[in-house]
């Protein structure tokens, strides 16, 4: 493989993403080349287009198979291991969303349960619960959401994306249909 500009930009922009989803700009990186890469790739091939060292490409690459992002493979009269990305397009988007659901929002979600369950010592804290309740609320809605776009198919999931706002058209026609008034509206 050969960092040409355009695979360069690439896996540097896909580095600072990395870091965005929970994990180092380099792990990004190294994620990136395995991923546009046609054939799998050994450690020291990872270290020296990236220009970091040896170790450094292990411990990114025991922290990618941490979120099941890549596979180790072995060629016929070959002592090294080789490294590619694991699945899909969209079999890597549901780790992501996956490691991110229990990285972040399982434990906010449970935090709030606990504060939820308290007895509240007075008005304000009667309050704070209620707003408290709300946000719980909605992170369970959300992650029950993602849950349910994570078991469809790519293609359905393809399809649902492409309707868009198309969905927020006929949500509206229903409402109207059915006498709904917007909440959003109403303020």
């Amino acid at each position: 493989m050969q960092m040409t500009p355009m695979i360069e930009s690439f896996v540097y922009h896909f580095g600072e993403m990395g870091s965005r989803w929970g994990f180092n700009r380099t792990v990004g990186q190294i994620y990136a080349l395995l991923v546009i890469s046609e054939q799998p790739v050994c450690a020291n091939e990872i270290a020296e287009l990236l220009g970091i060292s040896r170790g450094n490409v292990s411990m990114g690459l025991k922290e990618l198979g941490s979120w099941q992002l890549v596979q180790v493979s072995h060629k016929p009269g070959e002592r090294r291991e080789f490294y590619h990305s694991r699945g899909s397009i969209w079999d890597m988007a549901n780790r992501v969303f996956e490691e991110r659901r229990k990285r972040e929002m399982d434990p906010t979600l449970s935090l709030l349960r606990d504060i939820m369950m308290d007895e509240a010592a007075n008005q304000e804290e009667a309050y704070a619960q209620k707003r408290i309740a709300e946000i719980h609320d909605l992170l369970e809605n959300i992650t029950e959401w993602t849950q349910s776009l994570q078991s469809l198919s790519p293609e359905k999931l393809n399809t649902l994306m492409k309707l868009g706002s198309g969905v927020g058209k006929v949500l509206e026609f229903t409402d109207k249909f059915l006498g709904k008034k917007d909440p959003a509206k109403q303020a």
